[in-house]
């Protein structure tokens, strides 16, 4: 199928969204979401890798021996991994001590194994790059939306930053900072966008 970039980026973004869609990247999306600043340093680095590890293997997939393809790719995306690491420890080393051992895991996320398998080695460089960029950015709005309840809610704050007369009136959901938190604000919104995009689609 020719794909246009326009189709790339809705799908990637909306339509076959990884998280709430195809249900990827479920495990750094309930442990991060608890701290916006936390969850902003995981999107990037998941955007930075998507996007760069699929015009990589693109560029790359008529020279890889498909008996060996799954090693390569895994080769390719831990290497950008390992850049992002290094950003991350060297701007924010608080914030790495706390989402270091799960940005490791973006090596075996769901999300970027997919997108080098199933566009990536298949089309352009160009379109896999914007394929890339897409799904980062789908599974980042998701990721975002989450912290944008589980922080103020748990903490009080957002990006560390105490919410407007938080003495007067707030109180602290402690559920919202722990892994049930998590499963519920992820199961809400998957619900909400799935029976939306489902009406849409009886619409039509």
């Amino acid at each position: 199928m020719a794909y246009t970039s326009k189709q790339v980026f809705l799908n990637g973004i909306w339509l076959e969204n990884p998280v709430y869609r195809q249900v990827l990247g479920i495990c750094s999306s309930l442990a991060v979401t608890n701290l916006m600043a936390n969850t902003l340093f995981m999107c990037f680095g998941v955007i930075f890798t998507t996007s760069l590890s699929n015009v990589t293997i693109s560029l790359l997939r008529n020279f890889i021996p498909k008996r060996i393809r799954m090693i390569v790719q895994v080769l390719i995306i831990a290497s950008f991994v390992m850049m992002v690491d290094i950003i991350i420890k060297a701007l924010a080393p608080d914030i790495h001590r706390f989402i270091g051992p799960y940005v490791g895991l973006i090596i075996t996320n769901c999300i970027i194994m997919g997108r080098a398998e199933a566009f990536a080695s298949q089309n352009k460089p160009i379109l896999s790059l914007y394929d890339g960029i897409a799904s980062g950015i789908g599974y980042s709005l998701m990721l975002i939306a989450i912290a944008l309840v589980r922080e103020p809610l748990g903490q009080g704050t957002i990006l560390g930053m105490a919410l407007p007369k938080r003495d007067l009136w707030w109180h602290s959901w402690i559920i919202m900072i722990m892994p049930p938190g998590a499963f519920f604000m992820l199961g809400i919104f998957t619900w909400f966008a799935r029976g939306w995009l489902t009406r849409q689609e009886g619409k039509r």
